[in-house]
């Protein structure tokens, strides 16, 4: 589950007692929190398994249905949540209870009757401990999208999108079926770095990255392969799919120029296509291949085009090796 990033002010009170139910909640809401209450286990457990839930929970060790305990148990059971907070209040006191309430996954344990003040402490350390480690979370994420991510476009990098490449193919090879892939190139861009420097190149190449991720499905993929160059994975997709998804592509580069500080500029792509069906199913370096044959074809036919690519048909004089296709970049 997603941490909540409202403040974290709202809390759970489980206790079945009304008098301690009473007391508890008006401290606490004095103290600035939205509370929830819950009369047994039961209840507690439903609010906590919300996808709302707070953050925050105040467990009496003895209810009705379910121990605060037993809360405590379920609900660290629950591995994929962020994280709740539980502060244990009983009248045990013996050293063996509080080694059982933390063990059952308690964080703090506070006996009755509780001091308000050492409440209120227990309960800012616990906000305290929440704040970081959210923002743990957060600074893993972001490394994790860091390197998994292209730093300028926020699209998959080269190294996730052979990945994408390579389980696609293992699937096809599970399941048959068909899927395609396209390599896009930028038509003259290295005239657009030159005549208009790198920063403005930079914006171009995000504003194609966006509007190509407008122009596919859901589930199809889009990386940046190098430089200029991007490559599309597209499963479940025959010849004529892959071909309109990638004719989409072309025209929503070429029909708006793309604005810049630098004023509008027109940009056109080319497109290399090629098919891994059951009748012929191709590796991914074969795929690259054939797809970038194809693509050098678009480039010598005049550009702003897609070309079909085929397996039969021979490698070219620029790069035949089906090993350098993956490392090499292209500038066009």
């Amino acid at each position: 589950m997603i941490p909540d990033t409202k403040p974290k002010n709202r809390i759970l009170i489980a206790e079945d007692d009304p008098v301690s139910r009473r007391v508890l909640q008006t401290f606490l809401v004095k103290w600035g929190y939205e509370v929830i209450i819950a009369e047994d286990g039961f209840q507690a457990l439903a609010v906590l398994e919300r996808q709302d839930f707070p953050r925050l929970a105040v467990l009496d060790w003895m209810m009705p249905g379910l121990e605060g305990t037993e809360v405590c148990e379920r609900i660290r059971n629950e591995l994929n949540r962020a994280y709740v907070y539980i502060l244990l209040l009983t009248a045990r006191s013996q050293k063996e209870d509080i080694l059982k309430g933390l063990e059952s996954g308690a964080d703090d344990y506070l006996t009755k009757p509780f001091d308000a003040k050492e409440l209120r402490a227990r309960l800012l350390v616990g906000q305290r401990i929440l704040g970081l480690q959210d923002h743990l979370i957060e600074a893993r994420e972001e490394l994790l999208f860091q390197a998994t991510h292209d730093a300028l476009t926020g699209l998959a990098n080269r190294g996730v999108i052979l990945e994408a490449l390579h389980r696609e193919n293992s699937r096809q090879l599970r399941e048959g079926g068909s899927f395609g892939i396209a390599l896009v190139d930028v038509d003259h861009f290295k005239y657009v770095n030159d005549r208009h420097g790198h920063l403005t190149g930079d914006a171009v190449l995000r504003e194609l990255a966006r509007r190509m991720c407008a122009s596919v499905r859901p589930y199809d993929i889009v990386g940046r392969y190098g430089g200029e160059e991007f490559l599309i994975v597209v499963p479940s997709s025959a010849a004529a799919g892959t071909m309109g998804l990638a004719e989409r592509i072309r025209k929503s580069i070429e029909e708006f120029p793309v604005r810049t500080e630098a004023g509008e500029i027109q940009m056109t792509v080319s497109l290399g296509v090629a098919i891994s069906d059951p009748a012929l199913p191709l590796d991914p370096q074969e795929l690259i291949r054939v797809a970038d044959d194809a693509l050098y074809r678009a480039k010598d036919l005049g550009r702003n085009r897609c070309e079909l690519g085929t397996p039969a048909e021979p490698a070219g004089s620029r790069q035949s090796d089906a090993v350098a296709m993956l490392v090499r970049p292209v500038s066009i």
